[in-house]
């Protein structure tokens, strides 16, 4: 596990270096916590609720603070969410979640599962015993010392008796003190089910038994989770009589504010089936000047001087540096190889058609079709564009075309009429390009 070089800071604090990458938002007791870290080796935790088939690029950014503090001998909590992920959490969003069967919530949390062996490095032999119906049972013993572990919330959730956890941990919870927190605040005018309200003493109550069962002494999380952080460390005081810790982290956003990771097709996955490696490439090589500096703080372990040096670089210059940029996030996502194709394949799109080699072209987001609908009169253009998914409807189409947008085998399409032909496949492939970042390979043999 060795992604992160010893030259990545100069700070010897894991609380100094994530400062310095930008990554800190909020902490209940900065100063304390900070010498904590400095001084302790502490077990702390980051909660996923497996709500899809794989981990997105916003998931990614709070794996990358795992694997900062693993570096620095803290011990990552992996908690894969099964019983809270039946709830669902409103936090962040304008409606409520889908509810999954307990066999689908399962198969993600097997898949998410994977992602993490990537990241992080586990004992393998941990595994948790501690809690039943609500009450400590056995002694869970630890993970090895700087080793990750994983627990499934639903280990003491599912057990639980819902009038001895509402009596004893429901009266903890003030309901004008929750109505008051930003992730409820927010759904009150569209409709907060009650399911949904439970979801906080959930979270709260994870926090509890990590602390009381694993000496769990933080969690951490994304900045829309604060409220619930904080009802949890709450909770910790109120029950156990002990000091807990919570700390948030920006969420990935543009210098705009919008939400990186959000692309025409939906998230920026990190399982190569959804988002290929040469489209995760693609997606960071083509981010906006502005946001060039956060992304390489926030989503590579280079050193800070040279993060800066590749961030003051202007107009074409600053290229080199989304370049850079995508290449260290697909190596870190998809391994050196995968990195190394994606970008031999973008290179060779952005170059001609000509240039296009076997090997590149496997790396370039394709579709096969067969040959017999390219004969005689072929195939009109806008029909094409629209099933092989670079525009959503012949309308689309038609405008991406008057717009000058549209380019096929090199030259750019001014009829919007025109048919595309097997003359105009090279070798059985024909190079698409919508505007200036988007390409895609017909294939017909």
């Amino acid at each position: 596990m060795d992604f992160i070089r010893d030259d990545v800071s100069e700070y010897s604090n894991v609380f100094d270096v994530l400062k310095e990458r930008g990554f800190i938002e909020q902490c209940t007791q900065e100063e304390e916590i900070r010498r904590m870290l400095g001084q302790e080796k502490i077990k702390f935790y980051i909660g996923f609720d497996p709500t899809a088939d794989s981990l997105h690029v916003g998931h990614f950014m709070q794996i990358i603070i795992m694997m900062y503090m693993q570096k620095y001998g803290h011990t990552p909590i992996v908690l894969l969410g099964d019983g809270t992920a039946m709830v669902g959490d409103p936090s962040g969003r304008s409606d409520m979640r889908q509810m999954m069967t307990p066999e689908t919530i399962q198969e993600y949390r097997h898949r998410f599962k994977h992602h993490f062996d990537r990241f992080l490095d586990f004992d393998d032999d941990f595994q948790y015993t501690g809690s039943r119906e609500g009450k400590a049972a056995n002694k869970t013993k630890g993970p090895a010392p700087g080793k990750a572990a994983c627990v499934n919330n639903a280990s003491w959730l599912s057990s639980l008796k819902y009038i001895d956890f509402i009596r004893d941990i429901g009266r903890h919870f003030s309901v004008n003190s929750m109505l008051r927190a930003e992730c409820f605040k927010q759904r009150l005018e569209k409709g907060l089910s009650f399911l949904e309200f439970n979801y906080m003493l959930m979270q709260s109550y994870d926090f509890m038994v990590m602390s009381r069962d694993l000496d769990c002494k933080m969690q951490f999380g994304g900045n829309d989770q604060w409220s619930n952080i904080l009802f949890g460390v709450d909770l910790i005081r109120r029950e156990l009589g002990k000091q807990a810790y919570g700390m948030t982290f920006a969420l990935l956003t543009t210098s705009e504010g919008k939400k990186m990771g959000k692309t025409q097709k939906g998230a920026l996955w990190l399982d190569r089936s959804k988002t290929s490696p040469y489209e995760f490439y693609q997606y960071w090589r083509n981010v906006e000047d502005a946001d060039v500096n956060k992304c390489l703080r926030m989503l590579t372990f280079l050193p800070m001087k040279e993060v800066d040096e590749l961030s003051s670089l202007k107009d074409r210059e600053i290229n080199r540096a989304k370049e850079i940029l995508a290449f260290e996030v697909t190596k870190l996502v998809h391994g050196e190889e995968e990195a190394i194709k994606a970008r031999d394949g973008a290179q060779a799109a952005f170059g001609a058609a000509d240039k296009i080699t076997a090997e590149s072209i496997d790396n370039i987001p394709s579709t096969k079709m067969e040959p017999s609908v390219f004969e005689g009169e072929g195939m009109g253009v806008v029909d094409l564009i629209r099933q092989i998914g670079l525009v959503s409807s012949n309308s689309d189409g038609f405008r991406t075309i008057k717009q000058g947008g549209l380019t096929i085998a090199g030259e750019k399409v001014e009829d919007a009429k025109m048919n595309v032909t097997a003359e105009m496949f090279r070798d059985g492939k024909l190079l698409v390009q919508k505007g200036k970042k988007v390409f895609h390979i017909v294939r017909i043999s």
